[in-house]
């Protein structure tokens, strides 16, 4: 396993680590195959963000007598109150799922405290200037946790995380569709000169890996995979699908980055991840591939934002990205999608069918379509 340090932690984390949100609702015998194809490969570094009993207590279990092979990124801030994947900024509920955490896995500290969830001006508030961010602080007086981080999928917000002087540690979605961006100018140009190897990506997200590196914040990679979408020649925005190595060099690859997590229910799924570490240089360039842009994307979202604003204020790239997430398995919407998607301010519900988002669209992206059947598929 290739390692890279987290900061000035003095933390080091291997390049490959393990999402272990695809665990969740599976019987135990494929948590406890997973995590152990996941350590005997020697994955160290492992997400558990979920709040469910009965997932942290049966990889606490699957960890027993091997707690110290693997640093843990725990998150402060996820509940499920009421049975339901839920976000609490409430300072003493988000102490006893803490607490909770620490108990189901059978540990007495975390290695990397994560602030859970921070997407809006409004979470930052209710966690970086809150009880919150005090009890995660008094949490690494403590040593109860080593470090603190942060999760969010807002590039904006994360930069102010970053640049707030309190986290070690960024969790952030990254692969080559949330990051790319229209341009006039051709990918393998711009992927070909180092001097603008961003250059046409979107320029928040550009920005956020760069200062994360000016400033010494590691991120720690989720989505490498778009859940699955560019693994799928239906669903890739791409003229192809990339292959798994090559989501992975990509996310690696990114400044600041130290370690791409990938979410894994079996150990043909794990050795296929950490396949990634024993490939070649043709096997990990994924250029020829995002070059190939399938009819520019016609009728792809790709994310890009183009679409603000929406007059009753829906973050139609955000509905459209949970819509393609869960679009690839509708019976089954990964819990941490649905949680996502509920998360968000407005609905794809309230559209109002003005339109407006369809005629600022570079690709045609039939969006009154795609929010009614995300409405449909999640129910609001």
């Amino acid at each position: 396993m290739e390692h890279r340090t987290v900061g000035s932690t003095g933390l080091s984390v291997g390049v490959i680590g393990l999402g272990t949100e695809h665990l969740d609702g599976q019987p135990y015998a494929v948590v406890e195959e997973t995590i152990h194809a996941a350590l005997d490969h020697g994955v160290d570094f492992m997400d558990v963000f979920m709040p469910g009993e009965t997932v942290r207590r049966n990889i606490g279990r699957a960890l027993a007598g091997r707690r110290d092979r693997v640093k843990i990124q725990g998150h402060i801030g996820s509940v499920d109150l009421r049975e339901q994947y839920d976000i609490s900024r409430d300072p003493a509920i988000c102490r006893t799922y803490f607490e909770n955490l620490l108990r189901d896995l059978n540990t007495d500290y975390i290695d990397f405290g994560m602030l859970f969830f921070v997407e809006t001006e409004r979470d930052y508030s209710e966690t970086f200037e809150s009880e919150i961010l005090e009890y995660a602080q008094t949490l690494k007086s403590k040593g109860v946790i080593r470090s603190i981080g942060a999760s969010s999928h807002n590039p904006v917000t994360a930069r102010r995380i970053a640049e707030s002087g309190v986290v070690d540690l960024l969790m952030f979605s990254i692969n080559p569709a949330f990051d790319l961006m229209p341009s006039d100018t051709e990918i393998t140009a711009m992927l070909n000169d180092p001097a603008r190897q961003l250059s046409g990506f979107s320029p928040e997200r550009a920005e956020l890996y760069r200062i994360c590196e000016q400033r010494g914040v590691a991120i720690s990679v989720m989505k490498t995979l778009g859940a699955g979408k560019l693994l799928s020649q239906d669903h890739t925005p791409f003229a192809r699908p990339l292959t798994v190595t090559q989501c992975i060099h990509y996310a690696l690859t990114r400044p600041a980055v130290v370690s791409a997590l990938i979410g894994c229910r079996s150990r043909t799924q794990v050795e296929e991840a950490v396949g990634y570490l024993d490939s070649s240089a043709a096997e990990r360039d994924y250029t020829p591939v995002i070059s190939e842009r399938r009819h520019d994307f016609r009728g792809d979202c790709v994310y890009c934002g183009h679409c603000r604003p929406c007059p009753v204020g829906i973050d139609v790239a955000a509905v459209n990205k949970y819509l393609d997430i869960a679009s690839l398995n509708p019976g089954e919407i990964p819990p941490g999608t649905r949680h996502h998607y509920r998360a968000l301010e407005h609905h794809a519900s309230e559209c109002t069918g003005c339109g407006s988002c369809e005629r600022r669209c570079p690709f045609g992206v039939p969006v009154i379509r795609n929010l009614r059947l995300a409405a449909e598929l999640f129910g609001e």
